[in-house]
């Protein structure tokens, strides 16, 4: 029997993508949307703003408060676009294109930036040969070393048993903080990156080895895509004309065009309660009482530990830390030089030492050079701007495992830190914006997925039953695809 009512608590992109997946399984089941914020959305945030040097150089762009790129991986998003007639709006990077060969990172303690090798020439080219050659070359001839009995490893221990612990910190520490704005010490292996640890299985201790002996045939679910797939061959990642909220604003009209959907803004949830013989839950709002046959959590798990009652609680809700991140906007006026090298942007490592704040350190943790690695969506204006001047817009990623407080932030000191990354003096800003995004990412720490494989046999049984899904960036994974996926999944043993 179908669900006579859902209510999906939570109006992120997780939310919205249950929603919809919902409306097409379950047509005619009433569903309400309720999101505590007067905008839905969650973390992704696009604004265009219209920038001028004073010069008569003018220019339209789009500035990402939160994610900016999507990757052509995740179907679950391209059939997301495909249904709700978004692909006229996409901008694509082809993979030939330099912010898909460039990438770099800065070595705390030096000035500029080395470039991460792209092929296997670039590979012995490399300023980083002398640490990922050696690496790389050792691993496959590595006596397996993983620890008896290990169900899960920190990435960082991982990376040190197979690779070495300089490559753990230079290369492994950069990656998460580029995904989890987090300290690779603590991230769990199996769920931030449970293809390497499937690897070393497969490889019977050689994460190299299991990769070439991967064969590819794992069976995937059928995705609806048109003819997306062909439009995203060759491409390296891709976004829309006016940002990522393209994506949030055709859900929210999509949803709002279903007689059978309700979406409550502003109107925070105080309590979520199994009611009756197993066949009602109770939502609470400061406004109504929902009595829903099942309710989708989309939420921040320890905001579901809050409204969860004691008397059925839910186990492992507050077992992760979040990471808090300041990101800054920069927009530059056009220069006679280069403001960065061509290329995607740069990641920093942790360094040698513990992770300082002296109030002299502000705490980055990498650049984005917006302007290359999504530079379509940004438009000359007025005669007096051709396209050789350009502005150049760059997004800085701060805090995270620095644990910098957003009032420590100076704008000089970025700035000042930006100049030696980059190796060249910078103009004054025409434009910045920044943002403080507190507990915004969810840190699988290890054992992270046997906590939410007992959560999830928690929720099979009484006095939830069944009728409780949760899902979202804390418990089936961060990235705007892991969301959308998780959101595709939901009610399909409703």
């Amino acid at each position: 029997m179908a669900p006579s009512h859902i209510a999906v608590v939570g109006g992120g992109i997780t939310g919205l993508s249950s929603a919809w997946h919902l409306v097409r399984r379950f047509p005619r089941t009433p569903i309400t949307v309720v999101e505590k914020e007067g905008r839905f959305g969650g973390w992704i945030r696009s604004e265009r703003v219209e920038v001028d040097d004073g010069e008569g150089h003018r220019e339209s762009m789009v500035l990402e408060a939160g994610p900016r790129t999507l990757r052509p991986q995740s179907k679950a998003i391209l059939e997301l676009i495909h249904l709700l007639n978004l692909e006229d709006s996409i901008l694509t990077v082809p993979l030939s294109s330099p912010a898909a060969k460039s990438r770099f990172l800065h070595l705390p303690g030096r000035n500029g930036l080395a470039q991460l090798p792209s092929s296997f020439t670039s590979l012995l080219t490399s300023p980083l040969s002398w640490l990922i050659v050696p690496a790389i070359a050792r691993e496959p001839f590595k006596a397996s070393n993983r620890p008896n009995g290990a169900t899960d490893e920190s990435f960082d221990s991982f990376l040190s048993r197979r690779f070495g612990p300089e490559f753990a910190r230079c290369l492994g520490s950069a990656l998460v903080h580029g995904v989890y704005a987090a300290d690779s010490r603590q991230l769990s292996t199996r769920a931030a990156f449970p293809s390497i640890w499937i690897a070393e299985e497969r490889g019977n201790g050689s994460i190299i080895q299991g990769f070439l002996r991967n064969t590819g045939t794992s069976e995937e679910p059928t995705y609806d895509l048109g003819t997306i797939e062909a439009t995203m061959k060759g491409v390296s990642v891709y976004s829309f004309k006016n940002g990522m909220y393209s994506l949030v604003d055709a859900l929210l009209k999509a949803l709002n065009s279903r007689p059978n959907v309700r979406l409550l803004p502003n109107t925070a949830i105080t309590s979520l309660t199994p009611k009756g013989k197993g066949k009602l839950l109770q939502v609470v709002t400061g406004s109504e009482t929902l009595e829903p046959s099942h309710v989708v959590a989309a939420l921040p798990l320890p905001q579901l530990d809050a409204i969860i009652p004691s008397s059925s609680p839910l186990p492992h809700l507050t077992a992760n830390p979040a990471s808090s991140v300041t990101v800054m906007n920069l927009v530059f006026p056009p220069s006679p030089q280069p403001i960065h090298p061509p290329g995607f942007g740069y990641l920093i490592p942790r360094p040698e030492v513990p992770f300082p704040y002296d109030g002299k350190q502000p705490g980055i943790l990498g650049t984005v050079f917006d302007s290359c690695s999504v530079g379509d969506q940004d438009v000359p204006l007025g005669p007096g701007n051709p396209p050789l001047k350009r502005f150049t817009k760059v997004t800085v990623m701060l805090g995270g495992p620095y644990n910098v407080t957003p009032e420590h932030i100076s704008v000089s000191t970025v700035l000042r830190h930006l100049s030696l990354h980059l190796s060249r003096p910078l103009p004054d800003p025409v434009l910045m914006r920044v943002h403080n995004h507190r507990h915004c990412i969810p840190i699988p720490t290890v054992g992270h997925v046997e906590r939410m494989e007992e959560l999830n046999r928690k929720l099979a049984s009484s006095p939830w039953a069944g009728r409780l899904q949760v899902v979202g960036a804390g418990a089936t994974g961060v990235s705007v695809g892991d969301c959308v996926k998780a959101g595709r999944n939901v009610g399909s043993d409703w």
